[in-house]
């Protein structure tokens, strides 16, 4: 969230397959020869959680895209939050010869030793979306805002809520440090509205089922809740299902946080009040253009730690926002 093969081949092929077989997303290219100095440039593997949630197959189609546009092959691949698959995945882009790893983590404090082990073998990489817990390993870390797009979120939560009322917060992954920095945002803004009281805070591991599961239990405990807020668009529909469920939806007032298309429907549809939305393609498409500069050049110009400002989106302005970007 580290079966570390050494110089054996039969650890070498291994590697291989695993990096092979776990690529999602990616075109023919995917399956290429290891050797990374032919015509397209050399090989950049993208590599982040599963695309079933679509933030995160944004990123990787952003990513692989630009990649491409700057003339490199690609090979994108899925962890699915597995710290033990993720340090295979990085083994075998090191075995390939990558010339840059993009990547979103399987955890920041797991994640040391794989982007350490891909620095020592002179591979930069370039983090997007979640930060490891060490500077100085990463050649960028470059992720969303997150404590201003939660204070923007936890805005809209309180206007909606008229600065009173019962709330419920469904928190990420703890080993996620966008998590914690999203649930302290939040409780900067709310805890300045002393009628507004939290009565549960739970994790539903950014996943949906789970926070349909969790916040059926805790409408089963107590129905007077006037909001729930959550760390990801994903938690926030579950809780719209559960509440629909227990047909409370059009007395709860739901934000979330990531700016997902089926967030931004169920806005639309009076089912959500707000999220704030990431830019998750600009970020992928900025750690590519870095890897580009710093292959050709050495260094990329960029500090190591960056963020980007996130937007909130609500029933007015929703329309002017497409796939985690304002249209063009």
């Amino acid at each position: 969230m580290f079966r570390l093969r050494r110089l054996a081949a039969a650890g070498l092929a291994l590697s291989l397959g695993v990096f092979a077989l776990a690529g999602c997303g990616g075109d023919d290219s995917d399956s290429a020869s290891s050797d990374s100095s032919g015509d397209a440039g050399g090989l950049i593997a993208i590599i982040t959680p599963s695309p079933d949630n679509p933030f995160f197959k944004a990123e990787a189609d952003a990513a692989a895209a630009k990649a491409k546009e700057l003339g490199y092959e690609t090979s994108v691949a899925s962890h699915d939050d597995d710290p033990n698959k993720q340090s295979e995945l990085i083994d075998a882009a090191i075995s390939r010869k990558a010339k840059a790893i993009i990547l979103d983590n399987a955890g920041a404090d797991a994640s040391i030793g794989p982007v350490t082990k891909a620095k020592d073998a002179g591979i930069p990489v370039f983090l997007i979306d979640r930060e490891i817990n060490k500077t100085g390993v990463a050649t960028a870390q470059i992720v969303s805002n997150n404590a201003q797009g939660a204070q923007l979120a936890a805005q809209e939560f309180v206007k909606g809520m008229k600065s009173k009322g019962n709330y419920v917060e469904l928190t990420g992954k703890e080993s996620d440090t966008n998590a914690g920095v999203r649930s302290k945002g939040y409780a900067d803004v709310i805890s300045q509205y002393p009628a507004m009281k939290r009565v549960a805070q739970v994790s539903a591991n950014w996943d949906q089922q789970e926070a349909f599961t969790k916040m059926e239990t805790i409408i089963q405990k107590n129905k007077d809740i006037q909001g729930v807020i959550a760390g990801n668009d994903t938690m926030a529909l579950g809780a719209v299902a559960a509440l629909k469920g227990a047909g409370l939806l059009d007395k709860v007032v739901v934000v979330g946080f990531d700016g997902s298309p089926d967030a931004i429907a169920a806005i639309k549809a009076g089912e959500m009040l707000a999220t704030a939305l990431q830019p998750a393609a600009l970020a992928a498409e900025q750690a590519v253009e870095q890897a580009d500069k710093t292959i050709k050049d050495g260094k990329s110009g960029q500090p190591e730690k960056q963020s980007i400002d996130c937007e909130i989106v609500t029933k007015a302005n929703a329309d002017e926002f497409g796939v985690f970007a304002r249209k063009s």
